[in-house]
């Protein structure tokens, strides 16, 4: 009975190979997705540890084996010393069995997680990608791949996309992400309802362009990611892409601007965002000030919280700035950034107290949506210079 349920295709439908500890090898991969054939449904490889941590201390919970050097004993010392065995090792070509078949092994494919593959590159991924016309959900963490060349290959090969959840394998560093890939991705894959890039450098160009085109999306994490400021909220609830928006993180995104925070809070009391459930502008090294992003606040007046929960008390809403201290410093931060893969991972947290109130020239100005930091830009044709970019990117809204 047991032999001849472990032939049959569909009992390998749904394959977990995921693991606390690398024990799993090509082969082993490739054999499980040879038996389940075209009846391949989902697919989960690679490292993912539990996460550690106290809930409310200032040690945060970690999300990613790059980031747990005492997960169940466990270091990435230890990690690359056993992934050197063959035995216990995925490589680039760990997905190359989804285009067996000629193709057919993964056209019916809906969901694949990849994590922590230090091997895997560029070209093994987007082979897999184009494997894959039908995926629904792709998750991607600790891969070293870049954000851009991935995006196009789920732009031009996945486009019954639903869920895209990507996390940087170095945080901050990925700029590679440009403007005419953005406008692909909202025009090829539609019905994208929920959205997180973690970790990497986005400008609110293009952040905007993201939030604003997909007409369904519900969901957007843009956790840790470096140069957002919190311009490309502006204006988003009036309709169109935005105004959907159940559930919006931007926990411990460095530029995140205060006034920008404070701006949005005041359009939601205003009446925009009528479906927000669940809002995250939490930030361990407290928010950046209008004029210098050195300058951080971590008990706004500014920011009207408690106003927000009387006129919206559905809203589950995260803004938690920790005393100063608490955390790594910021000018440490930088150099970290610099020299090794800093991580800013999640942190439990709570409700906050009550804020002052934001005056009517604050609400008039989000009103106008007057440009400021890396988004000098109206709803109409014009063209965008971005810093630490070479690129001109023309944008037709």
């Amino acid at each position: 009975m047991f032999n001849k349920c472990a032939m049959d295709p569909l009992c390998y439908a749904n394959i977990d190979l995921t693991t606390l500890v690398p024990k799993v090898n090509n082969a082993v991969v490739s054999t499980m997705i040879q038996r389940a054939g075209k009846s391949l449904q989902s697919l989960k490889l690679g490292i993912v540890p539990g996460p550690t941590g106290s809930p409310g201390s200032c040690q945060p919970l970690v999300y990613t084996i790059r980031n747990s050097g005492d997960v169940s004993s466990f270091s990435w010392n230890e990690k690359r010393t056993r992934q050197g065995k063959e035995s216990s090792i995925l490589t680039r070509s760990c997905l190359y069995p989804l285009s067996g078949d000629n193709g057919a092994t993964g056209i019916l494919l809906r969901r694949l997680h990849l994590y922590n593959i230090e091997r895997m590159d560029n070209a093994s991924l987007c082979v897999a990608l184009a494997a894959c016309p039908s995926l629904l959900d792709l998750e991607i963490v600790g891969l070293h791949v870049e954000l851009r060349q991935t995006l196009m290959s789920v732009s031009s090969h996945c486009r019954f996309i639903e869920r895209l959840f990507f996390e940087s394998s170095k945080t901050g560093r990925d700029d590679s992400l440009k403007s005419p890939t953005c406008f692909e991705l909202v025009n090829n894959c539609p019905n994208l309802s929920s959205l997180s890039l973690r970790g990497f450098k986005l400008h609110d160009n293009k952040v905007r362009i993201l939030v604003k085109g997909f007409r369904k999306l519900k969901y957007a994490d843009f956790a840790t990611s470096y140069s957002i400021t919190g311009t490309f909220l502006r204006n988003l609830g009036n309709g169109g892409g935005g105004s959907l928006l159940e559930v919006l993180i931007l926990r411990d995104c460095m530029h995140l601007k205060e006034m920008e925070v404070a701006r949005f809070l005041t359009a939601v009391i205003a009446g925009d965002f009528k479906f927000l459930k669940h809002l995250d502008v939490s930030n361990r090294e407290g928010l950046a000030s209008e004029g210098d992003w050195y300058q951080r606040s971590y008990n706004s007046s500014l920011i009207p919280l408690q106003q927000v929960l009387e006129v919206r008390p559905d809203i589950c809403l995260l803004a938690e700035f920790p005393s100063e201290g608490c955390f790594l410093d910021i000018d440490h931060m930088i150099d970290s950034d610099i020299n090794s893969e800093l991580s800013l991972p999640f942190q439990q947290s709570g409700q906050t107290s009550d804020g002052a109130l934001v005056t009517s020239s604050l609400e008039s100005s989000y009103n106008s949506d007057q440009g400021s930091g890396n988004e000098e830009y109206q709803d109409s044709g014009f063209v965008i210079y971005e810093e630490s970019s070479d690129e001109v990117d023309f944008l037709i809204v």
